[in-house]
């Protein structure tokens, strides 16, 4: 019993940590893990990369699993003490969402100033579209569609799969989130090479999405929005979209902010993605962007809570599980 609850206890406070020095220190201006795990990923991308999906797929396993091993021997290597703080300091380096509202409310002040070189430049902290294509408009729409489907990949994803499998659990998901963000899209270079790396993020991020879509129809009132438009927009229009994912985390946002988002042409190098309109209202204004801020930030906080009560339940499930099997072991 002493046992468990000290998981209990670790895989709790590791995450309430984990949020909290997120929110009050951010992420890193230089030598952020996980922009060092994508030097590496690009350094062996371009050693190893082949045209086909056979090369990808040992690409994506050799670089995920790799870090899953390491995190899972040192979780294992150290005290209880070390383990709370690994899982701590690890769910705090892979949540994005203090960066991620920043990086949003940055645009917003450049799009009001009119700049729309700088804000050109500000959307790669955002999302991988082609900024020389877009208009103080597309800019607009840009953002607000990124924090929300950022908020899912970045926030939520994070946290379930923390609270799920421990640190090894945010670094396998981060890590293949970092590869389908590098190699996932359909250019022609990595049509093939990415499949694997996409289609794995496309996997693990099926319940992290569907939980933020949920999560966005349940708080739509904090940003002035009804939850039953939010469930309607999110039923009716995100399967249009060409992500399994972000239509219904998108689509449930357009709905709890009131908006029109999507309808046009995402350009990603050579690659071109129609997007389906979703929602029923305007297109979004500046203002929107810090509306949809708020709402990823109320997401994550809410998120939080569903996280540390199913740590609480994976552990005290494992206690169970571990009482049980000693007793059937007594002679």
């Amino acid at each position: 019993m002493n046992r468990t609850m000290g998981d209990v206890e670790m895989g709790a406070v590791g995450i309430l940590l984990g949020v909290w020095l997120d929110r009050t220190v951010a992420d890193p201006p230089r030598f952020h893990p996980v922009a060092g795990f994508g030097q590496l990923a690009e350094r062996y991308e371009r050693r190893w990369y082949v045209d086909h999906e056979a090369a990808g797929a040992l690409y994506a396993l050799v670089l995920v699993g790799g870090v899953a091993v390491v995190t899972r021997s040192t979780e294992r290597a150290l005290p209880p003490a070390g383990r709370l703080a690994l899982r701590a300091l690890v769910t705090a380096v892979a949540l994005g969402g203090t960066s991620l509202r920043r990086a949003a409310r940055t645009m917003a002040e450049l799009l009001r100033a009119g700049d729309l070189d700088a804000a050109r430049d500000q959307l790669g902290w955002l999302c991988g579209r082609d900024p020389l294509r877009l208009d103080a408009d597309g800019l607009t729409r840009a953002t607000v569609e990124s924090v929300a489907e950022n908020t899912s990949d970045a926030v939520v994803g994070t946290l379930v799969w923390g609270a799920a499998f421990g640190a090894t659990g945010v670094v396998v998901h981060r890590s293949v989130n970092t590869l389908d963000a590098m190699v996932g899209y359909r250019t022609s270079r990595h049509l093939r090479f990415g499949w694997v790396a996409a289609r794995t993020d496309d996997l693990i991020n099926l319940v992290p999405a569907r939980l933020t879509a949920l999560l966005t129809v349940v708080l739509a009132p904090t940003v002035g929005g009804r939850p039953s438009d939010a469930w309607r927009v999110w039923r009716r229009d995100a399967a249009g979209h060409p992500s399994p994912n972000a239509g219904p985390v998108e689509a449930a946002a357009a709905g709890a902010l009131g908006l029109t988002l999507g309808g046009g042409v995402n350009h990603y190098g050579d690659h071109q993605d129609r997007r389906p309109a979703m929602g029923e209202g305007p297109s979004p204004s500046i203002d929107d962007i810090d509306r949809a801020a708020a709402l990823s930030s109320a997401l994550e906080l809410v998120a939080m809570t569903v996280a540390v009560a199913a740590a609480i339940g994976v552990a005290v499930a494992r206690g169970r599980h571990v009482e049980v099997h000693a007793e059937g072991t007594r002679p």
